[in-house]
């Protein structure tokens, strides 16, 4: 079984390579019909090449191209109501001699809708009919029978993946982009998420002015549960932060806690972000220094911080229940 399972992904694999090998100037004029289109890319086919046209409709639309699948027989009932004028359609048949796919194709040339045929025959009916040719066709199915489509239809897949593709980079589309398409799951959170959206804001923020004695200081971190403090100094700009270690380190060397002011105690430069960087940026900072929090202040990593007020905390945990890390 496990040396039938690796002769046919051989099979599979030389039919995409050798679809790569034959790739011509078509295909640029393909990408271009796409990149013109000023509707919606159209995708229909039917059977196995109809489910590999809704995966290649799935991902032109999550990649930035409007798009739809067309079924070919609901589209000789009335789903042709579809189409408008300003549309582009992609259709995939093995065989380019699809009764359904062939069907429906008056309707599409009288509207005047550039047509992109992915075929297995370039001298089928279905190429004369095409306004560009995608040559996707494979010398033998995966099939030992020959029958079923197998290295056909992931030839069709795979020439469907690079057309999004080069269409995604023609278009310059970006990751923040995407995340607009895929605000659900991990890969949403991570695009889309800002440290704005996570931080905690006034009266929750731990601040203490450069004066107070580490009484005041021990209170506001028992209160704000931080593990630590941001201190601020009379124009309330950020100085320095106080954590749970800092104190430690001073009880260690026989300091008088209590009394000792906030501006002894601190550790000067304290990491911060911008609010409007990524959520993700922020795990990466507290990963690479290993801490737990950042304060978040308009003026991000600006080293005199001295005028750059606090605006808000942002915390280990709190990007652990977005589903972050």
């Amino acid at each position: 079984m496990l040396e039938a399972a690796r002769h046919i992904l051989q099979l599979e694999s030389e039919a995409i390579m050798a679809m790569a090998g034959r790739l011509n100037e078509n295909f640029v004029r393909a990408v271009g019909l796409l990149y013109d289109c000023r509707g919606r890319v159209v995708v229909t086919g039917m059977g196995k090449s109809g489910l590999i046209g809704q995966k290649i409709a799935a991902t032109f639309s999550s990649t930035g191209t409007p798009s739809f699948f067309l079924h070919p027989a609901e589209g000789s009932h009335g789903d042709l109501g579809m189409l408008t004028r300003q549309d582009c359609v992609i259709a995939l048949s093995n065989s380019g001699e699809t009764a359904e796919v062939l069907a429906i194709m008056p309707v599409v040339k009288r509207l005047g809708l550039s047509l992109i045929g992915l075929l297995g025959r370039l001298d089928s009916s279905l190429a004369r009919m095409s306004d560009v040719v995608l040559d996707a066709s494979v010398s033998r199915e995966a099939c030992p029978l020959g029958l079923a489509p197998t290295s056909s239809t992931t030839a069709a897949l795979a020439m469907g993946d690079a057309l999004a593709v080069s269409l995604l980079e023609k278009r310059g589309f970006d990751a923040e982009q995407f995340a607009q398409f895929h605000p659900g799951g991990s890969l949403g959170r991570r695009l889309l998420l800002r440290v704005a959206d996570l931080m905690h804001t006034g009266s929750k923020i731990p601040l203490v002015s450069e004066q107070e004695q580490g009484r005041e200081v021990l209170l506001e971190m028992t209160a704000k549960r931080f593990g630590m403090t941001g201190v601020i100094n009379q124009h309330g700009g950020l100085v320095g932060i106080i954590t749970d270690g800092d104190l430690r380190r001073h009880l260690e060397r026989g300091s008088s806690l209590l009394t000792e002011t906030a501006g002894t105690l601190m550790t000067a430069n304290p990491k911060t972000i911008v609010p409007d960087a990524l959520a993700a940026e922020a795990v990466h900072r507290m990963e690479e220094r290993k801490i737990t929090s950042l304060f978040v202040c308009p003026g991000g990593e600006l080293e005199n911080k001295e005028h750059d007020r606090v605006i808000g905390v942002i915390h280990l945990h709190d990007l652990l229940q977005a589903g972050l890390l």
